[in-house]
């Protein structure tokens, strides 16, 4: 039973054996090319023969691969419709994690687009990189020559976080941190704009808009940098999702016209421009700062005077230094000395002490 059993394994190998063993005996010529073919086929069958029956193992590995390049925090790379890039919105809602968390905030006016210059004319290129040609910058004096700007800015500003502080929580106690906090909304990859996020615009200076509840914290850091004889500029404050959609494309395309494939450029591209839909420019909280000595939004501004004083004295004005060095891994962002996000005294003093971003922040506290 067994020479039979050994016999019926053998059986494909026996007859490639002989057959070719046959042909070597009648024409010695053919030796060495039948010895070749023989073992490109025996070799292939071989291999089939591991797959089939490795074919489990096969599955789980290459399963593991795709779950792993899927949920990847640097990059979501999804193609969509015949120009090849991204509709934000459909993207997420395919790759959206910790849907459990409910993010609720403030139900105001939508804001309205329409009340913007056209983007084809006054409104100029921002990016999140260091691409500033064309960009407009605006000093503590020059956000002060429009008196209108100011009031308007400081109209109705909510004030609640510091009577709270003050009237209900002693000194010693540790803040109380709510999920559903305007000021404390997460925006990133994972977390996409919510459908239902409205707020309302305030005027910066001209076309530069932003959340009209920062303006007051903001004129206010200015107005301390200044007297401390740093003068910042502001530029890239409030966008819309078409400018947002716009410059990512755009860092795209460039990409790919330097040799990159799309999914290269994507990825490479959303390490340093947020993905559209997922910008907090486009909730209006956040702003790019630089100085009037250092205007480029590069790392090196991380070093000027007005960068470490942005660093240590930001949180005094509810603003944090959102993409910092060494949480890349976190934030699948880039370090960006210049791009500060507005999350209310307490929460930022709490950040920037603990050397902790947003994320960290979430997971620790909310």
């Amino acid at each position: 039973m067994k020479a039979v059993h050994k016999k019926m394994k053998k059986t494909f190998r026996e007859k490639v054996v002989n057959k070719f063993s046959g042909i070597m005996k009648k024409n010695r010529l053919l030796k060495y090319p039948c010895l070749f073919v023989m073992t490109v086929i025996l070799t292939i069958y071989y291999i089939c023969m591991h797959f089939a029956t490795n074919v489990k193992r096969y599955v789980c590995i290459a399963f593991s691969l795709v779950f792993f390049m899927s949920s990847c925090s640097f990059s979501f790379a999804v193609l969509s419709g015949q120009q090849g890039f991204i509709n934000a919105q459909e993207t997420y809602n395919a790759i959206v994690e910790d849907s459990d968390v409910e993010l609720a905030v403030e139900k105001e006016v939508t804001p309205d687009e329409s009340l913007l210059p056209d983007t084809d004319g006054a409104l100029h290129e921002f990016a999140d990189s260091e691409e500033t040609d064309g960009t407009d910058f605006y000093t503590l004096d020059d956000i002060l020559e429009d008196t209108q700007s100011y009031e308007y800015g400081n109209e109705n500003v909510d004030n609640s976080e510091e009577e709270i502080s003050e009237e209900v929580m002693p000194e010693e106690q540790e803040p109380v941190f709510d999920s559903s906090d305007w000021r404390l909304v997460l925006v990133n990859k994972q977390h996409p704009i919510p459908d239902d996020y409205s707020f309302s615009l305030g005027i910066i200076k001209d076309y530069m808009r932003c959340d009209k509840r920062i303006i007051a914290d903001t004129i206010a850091m200015l107005q301390a940098a200044k007297e401390d004889g740093i003068t910042l500029q502001i530029q890239s404050p409030y966008r819309t999702d078409d400018r947002q959609e716009y410059n990512f494309n755009k860092k795209i395309k460039m990409y790919m016209s330097q040799g990159y494939s799309y999914m290269d450029a994507y990825k490479t591209t959303s390490q340093v421009v947020t993905v559209p839909g997922a910008s907090e420019h486009q909730i209006g909280l956040a702003l790019d700062i630089t100085s009037d000595t250092y205007t480029q939004l590069e790392r090196g501004f991380g070093d000027t005077e007005a960068g470490k004083w942005l660093v240590e004295h930001s949180c005094e004005y509810g603003f944090i230094l959102r993409y910092p060095e060494g949480k890349e891994y976190i934030t699948g962002i880039i370090y960006e000395p210049w791009h500060f996000r507005y999350v209310g005294k307490d929460a930022a003093t709490v950040i920037m002490q603990e050397n902790i971003c947003l994320e960290e922040f979430w997971d620790k506290y909310l």
